[in-house]
């Protein structure tokens, strides 16, 4: 803080009035306070704050005219006052008779005169009115919040529009309209072109025929110094057939653009109509045994309508980016065994285990997988065969015992072992008990003695597997 170098030769001369009056000139607002924060006097600096009830606070401890918000600020201010402290401003918010809140910015001085202080501990606050600073604040936060509104309405067009781009059935591309680089594809180009990855980042004209260069050039810089759209009819590259190529112009952030859109030449027939790949695909679509395509991840590429009806999903695109270990029956085992046999061998051959539907179904399945090479990007092919009628037809029907050690180690990995054991167990005490019946023709103590049992424990055995008449029994 810096004071003036001289008072009593600045202000020596200076009376109660004229201090008064330089005293209201500097402040919005000044309050005379004595030692126990009473309000003594006050003075106003503008018309504007009178009429609002302000002169009321005369007589009132200067706690009780604020907001309870504000009033350890005003203790804070008075403790300062009274250390001789440097002023520090703090802002304190006033009720008023219209509801709203006066908001002051306060700051509080002792003052002396003749080398004595007004009065024991009395203060001067000047107070200065931030209603203006407030309102350029509201405004300021009200114009972010506008900002951030327009900000997510264009998020969710670009949303939009990406989500159109992508699922469009019509091949699109945005190509640079200075370097004929392809700033963007959807997936119906790259399918079209049949390249095998994105012709993003290359030139547009490496998807024509070369006799076809010439002509996209010369419909393109038609397009760009008329602006009007054009359209003319080309071969693609690598024999993948005659197309029919729309371009239109527009400027995107001081640059020019073309929107170019590919569509199959009316009349022209496409190669992969008939060929034999496009014959296999349609095969694997529908065929009844599930397919998947994968990563070295086991993570899902493609799949086919039996997997996703076997899995309980929606659609293919549901399944898509998801790990094949979602759905198999031994989380986190079966997958890494059959990656790591692929690996190693190559292919794997009637993996037993079992697939999860979403819905909560579990079938037996039967796995057989191989690595499909691809550049230097190899993939996963899986044949997933339901097996479960199968495998119910083997182990269920006739309730008879496995008659060999071979058939009991192919229910390993496809049935719990404990399962396993526990059904083995009651299929056997069940045959000892019809045996039983049948050397004593069906009389049941007997067959008791003959078991190591009591009547009433056989009685609940022959309930629980179902055998004999025991309302019969019950009669006699």
């Amino acid at each position: 803080m810096m004071s003036f170098a001289d008072p009593s030769l600045s202000l020596g001369d200076l009376n109660a009035a004229a201090a008064g009056l330089l005293i209201t000139a500097a402040a919005d607002v000044t309050l005379i306070i004595d030692a126990k924060g009473v309000i003594r006097d006050l003075s106003f600096g503008g018309e504007d704050l009178a009429g609002e009830g302000y002169e009321e606070w005369v007589g009132k401890p200067w706690a009780e005219v604020v907001t309870s918000d504000s009033r350890h600020k005003v203790e804070s201010l008075l403790r300062d006052a009274g250390a001789d402290a440097a002023p520090r401003w703090r802002q304190l918010n006033h009720p008023s008779r219209s509801g709203a809140t006066l908001p002051l910015l306060y700051s509080a001085v002792r003052v002396e005169r003749d080398g004595d202080s007004l009065a024991v501990g009395e203060s001067v606050a000047f107070g200065r009115d931030l209603r203006a600073t407030a309102a350029l604040q509201q405004r300021l936060v009200e114009a972010q919040q506008s900002m951030e509104r327009e900000y997510w309405k264009f998020r969710h067009a670009e949303t939009r529009y990406r989500h159109l781009f992508q699922v469009a059935g019509e091949a699109v591309m945005v190509v640079d309209a200075a370097t004929l680089k392809v700033l963007e594809a959807n997936p119906a180009a790259q399918q079209l072109m049949n390249t095998g990855h994105s012709p993003v980042g290359t030139g547009v004209m490496a998807a024509f025929a070369e006799p076809s260069v010439e002509a996209v050039q010369a419909m393109l810089a038609a397009v760009r110094s008329a602006g009007r759209p054009a359209e003319v009819r080309a071969e693609l590259a690598d024999a993948h057939g005659e197309v029919t190529v729309f371009a239109s112009l527009f400027r995107q952030e001081g640059n020019s653009h073309f929107l170019v859109r590919l569509a199959p030449a009316p009349g022209a027939v496409a190669p992969e109509a008939t060929n034999a790949n496009s014959m296999l695909l349609k095969l694997v679509q529908s065929a009844p045994d599930s397919l998947v395509l994968t990563d070295l991840e086991g993570r899902i590429i493609s799949a086919n309508a039996a997997f996703i009806e076997l899995a309980q999903m929606p659609s293919e695109a549901q399944v898509q980016g998801e790990t094949l270990d979602r759905w198999l029956g031994r989380t986190g085992v079966d997958l890494s065994v059959l990656i790591s046999n692929l690996r190693q061998r190559g292919s794997v051959r009637l993996f037993a285990t079992t697939l999860r539907g979403e819905l909560g179904s579990s079938t037996d399945v039967e796995i057989s997988a191989t690595m499909i090479p691809h550049e230097d990007r190899p993939f996963l092919g899986f044949t997933i065969r339901d097996v479960g009628r199968r495998l119910s037809g083997e182990t269920r029907a006739a309730r008879e015992l496995p008659r060999s050690v071979g058939q009991l180690t192919e229910l390993v990995g496809r049935v719990p072992l404990k399962d396993i054991v526990g059904e083995t167990t009651d299929l056997i005490e069940q045959l000892c008990i019809e045996a039983a019946l049948d050397l004593t023709r069906d009389n049941r103590a007997s067959a008791a003695e003959m078991l190591g049992l009591s009547r009433q424990s056989l009685y609940v055995k022959l309930r629980r597997y179902g055998l004999g008449d025991l309302g019969v029994e019950a009669a006699r």
